[in-house]
């Protein structure tokens, strides 16, 4: 079943963007009883872990009631200090339908630490390399819808535009589009800095959790718990600190904000779809971002203009607050 965009009536592609809604009633159903395979593809000096969330039984079925075939693979890229398990409120409502995995980047998750490889280039491999891993689709040949959260954002567009006529359609759910400093008004070690969690959250787990369910506590649920349990990992002492190492941190955090948005998504042929929370207190100068980043794109080339969906009271995590117009946006980002 394929999801429809629909258009609003204030389209405003002079600026290289095009305002579109995305219809959650299009979104499949979640699988409650869904439970995903683990596998690793190994590189020279890593193992890069992924959620298969499909059923290979079902693959290539082509009935309407399996996964589809011949249509495109859903590869999925989670944030900063973020585990695969983060996407699995969409990834419940892609997987009967369409072959779909999650990655979990290099230093983060389950994926091995190495001591580098944390460029955009080595990230955008190892995503292209997990697609082919987890047979996105055709034995890893066919077309793939790339998605990406925050910074895993960054990571699909620049996969995106390395996977070249093989990317079906690039989402990028809040992020992938700015540049950080200017949405931030910090530079890369002011935003070091303020990565730290107050004191008092890190005091236990159950601090750490009950913090995680004040976001929302509506949306929480045992895949939220989950998500929240792998970012971090409770010592002997009983409080908890986060899994992914501090030199990754840090490696990750420069690359982000060497990005430049404009160069990487001028080189995606792919149509593009931006998801945007408009909750935070940056969310007009981070839409103007966007606008930026757009215009750049349908000037180099005259590729198509991104197709923008904005969700003014929500915050960043659109996969926990907005999942069935996340999903739906993906399956309708391919045009």
């Amino acid at each position: 079943m394929l999801a429809a965009m629909a258009p609003v009536p204030d389209p405003i592609a002079s600026d290289g963007l095009v305002r579109w809604m995305p219809d959650p009633a299009r979104s499949p159903a979640p699988d409650p009883a869904a439970e995903p395979q683990g596998f690793v593809v190994a590189g020279d000096d890593v193992q890069v872990h992924f959620l298969d969330w499909s059923d290979a039984a079902d693959l290539d079925v082509g009935d309407g009631e399996g996964l589809q075939a011949g249509s495109p693979g859903v590869l999925l890229v989670p944030g900063l200090l973020q585990s695969a398990w983060t996407w699995a409120p969409v990834a419940r409502r892609l997987g009967g339908t369409r072959r779909t995995a999650v990655e979990d980047l290099r230093g983060q998750g389950l994926s091995d630490s190495p001591p580098d490889g944390y460029d955009l280039d080595t990230l955008a491999a190892d995503a292209i390399a997990v697609a082919g891993a987890a047979g996105l689709p055709s034995g890893g040949e066919g077309p793939i819808i790339v998605a990406g959260h925050g910074f895993g954002g960054i990571v699909a567009a620049a996969a995106a535009a390395r996977l070249g006529q093989r990317c079906a359609g690039l989402v990028l759910v809040d992020g992938g589009w700015e540049r950080l400093e200017t949405t931030t008004g910090l530079d890369v070690d002011e935003f070091l800095r303020g990565l730290d969690e107050p004191p008092e959250v890190m005091r236990s787990m159950d601090a750490w959790l009950a913090d995680r369910r004040g976001f929302d506590p509506p949306s929480w649920d045992a895949d939220q718990e989950r998500a929240t349990r792998e970012a971090v990992v409770e010592t002997a002492a009983g409080r908890v600190v986060r899994t992914v190492r501090p030199f990754v941190v840090e490696a990750l955090v420069r690359t982000m904000f060497g990005y430049e948005p404009a160069e990487t998504l001028g080189s995606v042929e792919a149509p593009v779809t931006a998801l945007v929370a408009l909750g935070g207190a940056d969310g007009l100068v981070r839409l103007e971002e966007l606008r930026r980043a757009a215009g750049s794109r349908t000037g180099l080339g005259g590729l198509a203009p991104i197709r923008c969906a904005t969700f003014p009271g929500d915050a960043h995590n659109l996969m926990r607050y907005r999942p069935a117009e996340v999903a739906a946006a993906i399956l309708g980002s391919t045009g």
